[in-house]
Formats: C-alpha cells, sequence, structure tokens
C-alpha cells in the first residue's frame, strides 16, 4: 500500500540523523511518518535540534514529544527531511502539496543537506504531472493568474474547502498546470521574475538525496 511506502521511506531516511544536529522537518502525508518516527526515536539524539516548516508540522511535532527550536534565529541547519509531490532522475522535484513550500525553500536552502522521502507515485522521468504551486500575495491574484497563464500555466486557486486556501504567511496559493515541463530551470526563473509572487514549489539543487519506497523495497537517490 501507499502508506506502507511512505512509512518505509520515511523511515529509512532517519538514518541520516545524528546526535547533535540542527533539522529541518517538512510538511505533508509523507512527513507525517516521519515525525512519528522521530518522536519515537528521539533517545537516540538526545542533543538535536529540531525545526518545524509549518504550524501543522509544528503541532504534529508537539504531539509526538519533539521540542521544535525557533527557526527564525537560525542561519544554518545540517539537514533538512521533506517529502515530494514528484521527483524525477535528476533529483529534481516539485513540492507545496501541503501548502509549506516558501518556508521548505527557506529551510532547505539553509540546510547543509536536504533529504526527499516519498513512495514510488512520485517517482517521475519528466516533472510536470503535478501542478507548480505558486504562493502570491492576495494584493496580486489576478495580475499573478494573468502572467501564469502567458507562461503556459493552468492556474486554479486553491480552496480549503469552500473558501481560498491560506498559508501561514496568509497568502494565496495557485496551483499551476504546466503539463510536462520542458525546462523547469527557466521556469523558475520566470516563475521568481513575478511581482507578487512570493515562491514557489519547483525545487530544482535543493535536493541532495532522495529515499523512495515502492512495493516495499526502499530505494536510495543521490545527487
Amino acid at each position: 500500500m501507499q502508506d506502507d511506502d511512505k512509512k518505509l521511506a520515511a523511515e529509512a531516511a532517519l538514518a541520516e540523523i545524528r546526535d547533535g544536529m540542527r533539522v529541518g522537518i517538512g510538511t505533508g502525508s509523507t512527513m507525517a511518518f516521519a515525525i512519528a518516527a522521530i518522536g519515537a526515536r528521539l533517545a537516540e539524539w538526545p542533543t538535536a535540534t529540531f525545526f518545524a516548516t509549518s504550524q501543522a508540522t509544528w503541532r504534529a511535532a508537539h504531539a509526538a514529544g519533539i521540542t521544535i527550536g525557533r527557526f527564525a534565529d537560525m542561519a544554518t541547519l545540517d539537514l533538512a527531511i521533506d517529502g515530494a509531490d514528484e521527483v524525477d532522475p535528476r533529483l529534481r522535484a516539485i513540492k507545496g502539496a501541503g501548502g509549506a513550500m516558501l518556508r521548505e525553500k527557506i529551510v532547505a536552502s539553509a540546510a547543509a543537506r536536504m533529504v526527499v522521502v516519498a513512495d514510488g507515485s512520485k517517482r517521475v522521468a519528466a516533472l510536470g504531472k503535478a501542478p507548480v504551486p505558486v504562493e502570491i500575495l492576495p494584493f496580486a491574484r489576478s495580475f499573478a493568474e494573468a502572467r501564469l497563464s502567458a507562461l503556459g500555466a493552468d492556474p486554479v486557486l486553491r480552496m480549503s474547502p469552500d473558501k481560498a486556501y491560506r498559508t501561514n504567511q496568509g497568502n494565496l496559493i495557485l496551483d499551476c498546470h504546466f503539463g510536462a515541463i520542458a525546462d523547469p530551470e527557466k521556469l523558475a526563473v520566470d516563475l521568481q521574475a513575478i511581482p507578487g509572487a512570493l515562491g514557489h514549489g519547483l525545487f530544482l539543487s535543493e535536493v541532495d538525496v532522495a529515499y523512495v519506497a515502492q512495493d516495499g523495497i526502499v530505494t536510495k537517490m543521490e545527487r
């Protein structure tokens, strides 16, 4: 089952944690398994410090007995562990189904090593099956929609469930369906150039290693 593979991948990735590390914890369904596993093994890392990428992760970590540090006081981390919506053979990824890609990218960029955990359904030959989420300032919604459409996207305002979804920063998300993305690097530059677009879900250079589980077998992919 998919959840079994998520759990396997998440547990395998914990081999990356060492005592004394500063570890960022991502957001999403696969990370729920990682958070539970970290909570069960906290005694192995008595001096490690953990940092959450979202309020949802903070709540889950708190429930698992994990003390969460204040990331605003940190410039660098040793490790970040997170899920992905898609990952290609070059370890380029799409993230953001959990709505936290802006904070996740900050944490991933601060970390010396970023680890992705995923089930086999997230492994793709080319990015674009999943939409690319773009976090936008509410003031810029229509403007950003027009700019994204001009880039070839079909932008859809994320709802939750009967009103516009808001990120932890109070912003909106446009889930942008591009289809197969021929040049992810160029698209990332184009997205970053849109005024009012505060972050996007293309993680093209941040991921160092991925633990992907399929049918009960975990594969480790290194950059």
